[in-house]
């Protein structure tokens, strides 16, 4: 008995690839249940932390304990090009975009921040060169 080549060349030939999504559909909706049950979707009531709050405009970087016991804490500014203290200009205390602030002027002094622009106000004690400091990048 022959065996007729040519006929199972053309039914080979003659097939078309296809794809079971079944599977696929099934293996999706197994993910996305396990993904549903073990998800928590609880709202929870976070409170703001007054310390972070601002009233006017301003800001006063929060220095907490966790920050450390440093002397100067550097405080970044976006596009910062003017620093004055106490009504004079100390700008060549920036340095990429930040300066050096004493820690005893954060506590006890006022500072305000503006777009670009940092005024420092120093409380009795501290002079103007020591109450900012360029920043080492």
């Amino acid at each position: 008995m022959a065996i007729d080549v040519k006929k199972h060349k053309k039914k080979f030939l003659d097939q078309k690839p296809s794809i079971n999504l079944v599977p696929f559909i099934d293996i999706l909706f197994t993910i996305m249940i396990f993904l549903v049950v073990t998800s928590n979707f609880s709202a929870t009531d976070v409170q703001a932390d007054t310390a972070d709050t601002v009233e006017d405009g301003g800001g006063k970087p929060n220095v907490t304990a966790v920050s450390g016991e440093q002397e100067y804490y550097v405080v970044p500014v976006a596009n910062l090009h003017k620093v004055t203290v106490n009504g004079q200009d100390r700008s060549d205390s920036i340095a990429g975009g930040a300066v050096g602030v004493h820690a005893n002027v954060i506590d006890n002094g006022q500072v305000i921040i503006k777009p670009g622009e940092i005024i420092i106000k120093t409380p009795p004690g501290i002079s103007v060169n020591d109450a900012v400091q360029r920043p080492e990048l």
